[in-house]
């Protein structure tokens, strides 16, 4: 027993040092939480979590965010000890440029990466995400005698998580749908940037917690690592409501003049402290980077038990197989992230004979049309099911007794569903949308650019795209967000302008997989456009076509999305009946259109063509690049106002004979 205190001991206090020099060296970085947090770290990697490091994806490894990302020397510190493909130099390149340890935790750059974390809060509610799709995967596929899915998410969460609207809004959802399968750390050093927490936050957390229907439990001392420990098999117990395990710390421990304070958060402890803190723990201060063999062995050991784990899982599969060999197959399809075959014979078509229809309303046929056929695709609305036209009929809702259900009930928390949905992205097997009105994806704007950044693809369903929307007024009428969510790199925005150009949209979406995906619908009726007549709706995918050409060569080039391509339509039959010979171009996606080669671009929009007008009821911002400097953008410079959409079209001249107006004067 001595001799294992002793081994812990140490290894605890290399991972404290071995944090403190890569931040030092770096000079940059957060030193002080990742010192404090060594045992906890400890506890984790070496007693709680079930991984294997030799294959980071293993479906039923549990999950870790370190939702507190600034303290990301801490789990690379043990990525490293446990045997990920992380060297040691890795640690000496923190903070460096084409580095695997970035200055947060980034998916998809060090190995053992479950979530790209560093915006407080987002890690927590990413993490019930998380929780939903291991509970949904285990609904679907787990059996008597094959209980394949049963992995728990573990998370170190801190003051500044704590104090984020998102938590507060994700707490709320997890408690309400008890997601027993979530244990979360938090770490309560009542420090933050500006000095003690108490100067803005006194709050008790714990009984928050316990109101919104967590499990809590509260430990004095983190260097405490058998009550750390007991804490976690208590949480692990507890299979009904989420875990919160509320743990003091002190900041920089170790650290003779910095710990407790605020001067260890942000910066390096400075060269002559770093001596003074090896000192403390019995190092020689004269030597960095240094990981006593022993240590290394004892957490290598602690890494290859996983393998043993993932063997006997893969056996259990492999058994799985044969007895539940559809539903095996179903999730091995998923898991490689390739569709079910015969999907996209589901998608419907519609006639230009047809009656108006909204895109919102088209949106909803496509996704009933599709979703027997794909059993993966699960979603919901922030509490707008109805007017974005987002339920799977016939489907049930995923609920606490009900955790089969595809349909999900965010509430009115726009921002924790987009943090979830990417938790759900981020689970492989899962195709997840969220909907909410385009005004409010201003709520949901940190899970769309960290979607972007990790490269998965949730799909976020936003309707009620403009002034056509009406007597809501300026307060639901968006004009800047189509811009703002064009500029965020590696975000595909697609604003389809009929029913069948929706249908596409959605094909696109489902089978895009290197970043989100926003699907942009109306509120108003639109004619849909005859698909025998005018170009093809398929075409969607190159983000701008040719719908309707001109009658010889153009002298005008009319470009629009959404519900103003069928103005520009009308406004076409009439210039074309004054002699002036107009192509119509439906481009629903800029993202799409420049993934497109040059010959395509010049097909579309000739050099020799400038003169151009868009129509589009939103911010003109942006679209010069395609207008040309001798066209010009009808479109939103001002708020929106409070009248009928027929009145608000006339009043900012979204109206055949304004178009038409417009052209002229380029001419």
């Amino acid at each position: 027993m001595e001799n294992t205190q002793d081994i812990e001991k140490l290894a605890i206090d290399t991972v404290r040092i071995l944090s403190a020099d890569a931040v030092q060296k770096a000079n940059s970085g957060h030193p002080g939480t990742a010192m404090a947090l060594a045992p906890m770290g400890h506890v984790l990697w070496s007693k709680a979590l079930n991984y294997n490091p030799k294959n980071p994806d293993w479906a039923n490894r549990d999950r870790f965010i370190l939702s507190c990302g600034h303290a990301c020397m801490l789990q690379y510190s043990f990525l490293y000890l446990t045997g990920y493909d992380l060297s040691l130099d890795d640690i000496k390149n923190f903070r460096q440029l084409n580095s695997k340890t970035a200055g947060h935790p980034e998916y998809g750059l060090a190995p053992g990466i479950d979530v790209t974390t560093g915006p407080l809060g987002q890690g927590f509610a990413n993490g019930v995400g998380f929780a939903i799709a291991q509970k949904h995967l285990a609904a679907r596929y787990n059996k008597p005698g094959y209980d394949l899915f049963n992995y728990h998410v573990y998370a170190i969460v801190s003051d500044g998580d704590m104090m984020e609207g998102v938590t507060s809004e994700a707490a709320s959802l997890a408690g309400h749908l008890e997601l027993g399968n979530i244990i979360y750390l938090y770490d309560d050093n009542h420090i933050s940037i500006e000095g003690a927490t108490d100067i803005t936050f006194n709050e008790d957390v714990s009984a928050r917690f316990r109101s919104y229907g967590w499990h809590v439990q509260d430990l004095p001392d983190v260097n405490d690592t058998h009550a750390l420990e007991l804490a976690l098999v208590n949480a692990k117990a507890e299979a009904q409501k989420p875990s919160l395990i509320r743990v003091r710390s002190l900041i920089a421990y170790g650290s003779p003049n910095k710990s407790g304070t605020a001067g260890s958060h942000g910066s390096p402890l400075g060269a002559d402290e770093i001596k003074l803190v090896k000192e403390f723990f019995g190092f020689d201060p004269d030597k960095s980077f240094n990981v006593p063999d022993d240590v290394l062995k004892y957490y290598h050991d602690k890494g290859a038990r996983g393998g043993a784990s993932e063997e006997k899982w893969n056996k259990l599969f492999a058994d799985y197989k044969k007895e539940y060999p559809e539903l095996a197959a179903e999730y091995e399809t998923a898991f490689k992230g390739d569709l079910p075959e015969g999907w996209l014979d589901k998608l419907p078509v519609f006639k230009g004979s047809d009656p108006k229809m909204a895109t919102r309303q088209a949106s909803g046929k496509v996704l009933n049309a599709i979703a027997a056929s794909l059993p993966n695709l699960i979603g919901g609305a922030a509490d707008l099911a109805p007017s974005t036209e987002t339920n799977l009929k016939g489907f049930d809702s995923f609920t606490s007794e009900n955790r089969s259900g595809r349909n999900f009930h965010f509430g009115i928390r726009e921002h924790a569903m987009g943090s979830a949905l990417n938790g759900m992205a981020l689970t492989k097997g899962l195709l997840p949308f969220g909907a909410t009105f385009l005004m409010f994806s201003e709520y949901m704007r940190p899970p769309i650019r960290l979607a972007a950044i990790m490269k998965v693809s949730p799909i976020f369903v936003y309707t009620h795209d403009s002034i056509g929307l009406g007597e809501d007024g300026t307060t639901h009428q968006p004009v800047e967000q189509l811009a703002s969510l064009r500029s965020i790199p590696n975000v595909t925005t697609i604003r389809p302008a009929d029913a069948n150009e929706s249908a596409h949209a959605w094909r696109v979406a489902i089978q895009k997989k290197d970043g989100p995906t926003i699907l942009v619908f109306t509120r108003q009726g639109l004619p849909i456009l005859d698909q025998d007549k005018y170009g093809k709706a398929e075409n969607l995918e190159k983000g701008a076509y040719i719908l309707s050409e001109a009658s010889k060569n153009p002298d005008l080039i009319l470009i629009a999305t959404g519900s103003e391509v069928a103005l520009i339509m009308d406004a076409q039959v009439k210039l074309e009946a004054e002699g002036i010979s107009t192509r119509v171009v439906s481009m629903p996606s800029w993202e799409l259109f420049e993934k497109q080669d040059a010959a395509y671009k010049e097909s579309v929009f000739p050099k020799a063509y400038r003169k151009r007008l868009a129509v589009e009821m939103a911010s003109p911002m942006g679209w010069h690049k395609y207008t040309t400097d001798e066209g010009d953008m009808l479109g939103m410079t001002t708020f929106g106002e409070s009248a009928p959409a027929d009145d608000l079209y006339k009043h900012f001249g979204f109206t055949v004979d304004n178009v038409i107006k417009r052209a002229k004067a380029l001419l």
